[in-house]
């Protein structure tokens, strides 16, 4: 017995000699690694925290299917809702001073989309456009809302016409600011998925993607801006820190991932809209192309009004605010109050919606 034990040393010697991992070794690798994920998911749980507190919710709460939306609300006359892109929250179209200046003689809502600022984004649902749109007509319902105006930038114009598409009765027109309507290849897609994906995902958003984000994130909004530089207020109040939390970040990663075949869904019927809609586009836009998508929707929809705005890139409510506030006002003056679909079931025109 002792020949055998003294035999089998030197073996296990060798074995560590040759620079093999034994199973000791590789548990303390494993071990030290798990600690330091720990570490980090820690680390950006806490700065999600602070960043909440920091920057409190400014509006109200109702929650609709068991999800909790945040909304900020101000104003009476008809009613406009504002959708915003992917990556900000409803606090994007108060810091581009469209949000005040609709809001003197319009209700102005303003929702934070499912996943971002202070909204719930439950797992359990795949959070298409026509999702978020079935979400939203039940929030307005809610919210005594029974005709509306509905603007959309970028991500959140698909919201709008999804919305527009299955309840047409209670839309009274759309604004499209910068939009994507229309599949396409975009590397970007390719890149900012991996935090939607199960497992992988919560590994990078609650480790590396928030320091990463928050290093890539003035880059990232310039680019949104180009060719306009960064406004002053944007620069100095977004509250980037919301924008990196393992939340936020899930949420933006999964709408990167939907957003081509969230267009190619309802690209087939834009045809079937015919309420009155505004298109606008920056003709600088580095993020959607402005003449294959703003350009091309406003071929097929002839009804419908096309503002190609030089010199702006994607973020033309904040390059523009007054022009961007003239064309929503135009709508809202022209859309049809009484249509087809506007009559209620007691023979009652439904007008635009005023608190």
């Amino acid at each position: 017995m002792t020949q055998n034990t003294q035999n089998l040393r030197p073996l296990s010697s060798a074995v560590r000699k040759d620079g093999k991992a034994g199973p000791t070794k590789l548990g303390l690798v494993l071990g030290g690694a798990a600690a330091v994920l720990a570490a980090a998911g820690l680390i950006n749980y806490t700065l999600a925290r602070r960043a909440e507190r920091r920057n409190p919710p400014e509006g109200k709460f109702l929650t609709v299917d068991n999800v909790r939306l945040h909304f900020i609300e101000r104003g009476t006359g008809p009613t406009i809702v504002l959708l915003h892109v992917n990556g900000t929250m409803a606090r994007d179209f108060v810091l581009s001073g469209v949000f005040e200046l609709l809001c003197k003689d319009h209700r102005v809502i303003a929702f934070d989309r499912p996943g971002f600022g202070f909204s719930d984004r439950p797992r359990g649902q795949i959070w298409t456009p026509d999702a978020q749109a079935a979400l939203l007509q039940k929030a307005l319902a809610r919210l005594d809302v029974p005709r509306a105006v509905v603007v959309g930038h970028s991500w959140g114009t698909l919201v709008a016409l999804a919305l527009a598409l299955r309840d047409r009765s209670h839309i009274a027109g759309l604004v499209l600011l910068s939009g994507y309507y229309f599949p396409s290849v975009r590397a970007d897609v390719a890149l900012m998925f991996w935090p939607a994906v199960p497992l992988l995902g919560d590994i990078l958003r609650y480790t590396i993607s928030p320091p990463l984000g928050r290093l890539m994130a003035p880059a990232a909004h310039r680019k949104m801006f180009s060719p306009s530089p960064v406004t002053e207020r944007f620069a100095g109040e977004f509250p980037v820190e919301l924008e990196m939390r393992p939340s936020q970040i899930r949420a933006s990663a999964e709408e990167a991932a939907l957003m081509i075949p969230g267009a190619a869904s309802l690209a087939k019927h834009y045809s079937e809209l015919s309420l009155p809609i505004a298109v606008m586009a920056g003709l600088g836009d580095k993020i959607v192309d402005c003449n294959s998508q703003a350009g091309r929707l406003g071929t097929e929809l002839p009804g419908s009004k096309l503002t190609k705005v030089p010199g702006t890139g994607h973020m033309i409510h904040h390059t523009v605010p007054e022009q961007v506030t003239a064309v929503i006002g135009d709508l809202v003056r022209s859309a049809t109050v009484v249509d087809e679909g506007s009559v209620a079931g007691n023979g009652k025109h439904i007008p635009i919606a005023a608190k």
